[in-house]
């Protein structure tokens, strides 16, 4: 795999600022984030709920809900600062277009009242297309995403479609004006394993034969596994760091991450109880000062508590953020067979 530097950037997200603003207090969701999105990559971002992944692509998107507000930094997307579109201009140049994203329930973002023709009409149409050009269009989309009978599919509402083919059609509809980068904000979670697996496959070759990028929004470290060729984790707003996977499987380095890897059940091991994350997440409208995870992390110490680290790299292209770094242990984890990994 080529560099960062090697590669080009097609989307930048510098020290970005999302909060949301109540009466009394604030909440910091997303608080200073930075990251680069390749030509051609999928890039993860992994976190518990609440940690700040999901309002990041909300941000990137213009889709944040009031009280919502991005406060600070710069979303360059080709160079152009998005932060400084208008709604308007973002609805006729980027969001569907250039942009594009499939949510976690498409029960929740499909029209009910549309048959699934219609709803894919919208995402195709292009001035001057004549209604037959846009039957041959939505029909190829739906072959595309492995939807059989697509002729007469297009006549059916969502209701009448699987969860997993509401996916599909989701899908469909994302890629209905060949955007450059698709966003996916956890687009298994409502469906059963085997099902899960089919779309992540369909996400990975939709990929690689569109030339797209992919922004992966999950809390499944298997997902990510399987899927992103980089990966940031989030906790409390912040990325706490930030690699390629198989360094992040290998030799994760903040003891958020480790404590994330020793959650997950051990295809290697006879049985035995999963490590728990001892408390919970901080409330984002009262963080404590210095480290967020400090009240949770077994290695925090008194500079833990009383300053927030800085993200910074550590070997080239791995980024953590931690002051205790000499006293975390190495962690050796496995690598699923789809990114060409095996036992560390």
């Amino acid at each position: 795999m080529r560099s960062v530097d090697e590669q080009k950037k097609l989307l930048e997200v510098r020290d970005l600022k999302t909060y949301f603003y109540g009466k009394d207090e604030t909440v910091k969701a997303v608080d200073g984030v930075s990251f680069d999105v390749l030509e051609g990559e999928t890039f993860g971002l992994v976190g518990e709920s609440g940690c700040g992944k999901s309002q990041t692509m909300r941000s990137i998107l213009g889709l944040l809900k009031r009280p919502g507000k991005i406060s600070g930094g710069q979303i360059l997307y080709k160079g152009r600062d998005l932060v400084k579109l208008s709604q308007k201009e973002f609805q006729r140049k980027v969001r569907g277009k250039e942009i594009a994203v499939i949510f976690q329930e498409p029960m929740t973002s499909l029209n009910p009242v549309l048959r699934i023709r219609d709803q894919l009409y919208e995402a195709v149409r292009e001035p001057g297309m004549t209604r037959q050009e846009k039957l041959a269009r939505a029909t190829e989309l739906l072959r595309l995403v492995g939807i059989p009978a697509p002729e007469s599919r297009l006549k059916e509402y969502p209701h009448q479609f699987s969860g997993g083919m509401r996916q599909r059609a989701m899908i469909a509809i994302a890629l209905g004006a060949k955007p450059r980068l698709l966003l996916a904000d956890e687009p298994t979670t409502a469906l059963d394993v085997t099902i899960q697996d089919q779309i992540m496959k369909l996400i990975n070759q939709l990929k690689e034969e569109l030339g797209m990028s992919v922004i992966l929004v999950t809390h499944d470290l298997g997902v990510i596994a399987q899927m992103c060729d980089r990966v940031a984790v989030m906790y409390a707003g912040l990325i706490v760091e930030m690699t390629d996977t198989v360094t992040l499987f290998k030799r994760p380095r903040h003891p958020y991450t480790h404590a994330l890897m020793a959650s997950l059940p051990d295809v290697d091991s006879s049985g035995g109880e999963l490590e728990a994350i001892s408390g919970s997440p901080p409330n984002l409208a009262q963080l404590p000062q210095g480290c967020a995870f400090a009240p949770r992390c077994r290695y925090a110490g008194d500079l833990c508590r009383r300053e927030l680290p800085e993200l910074r790299e550590i070997a080239p292209g791995h980024l953590t953020r931690c002051h205790r770094l000499d006293v975390v242990e190495g962690f050796r984890g496995i690598i699923g067979a789809e990114k060409g990994g095996g036992t560390a």
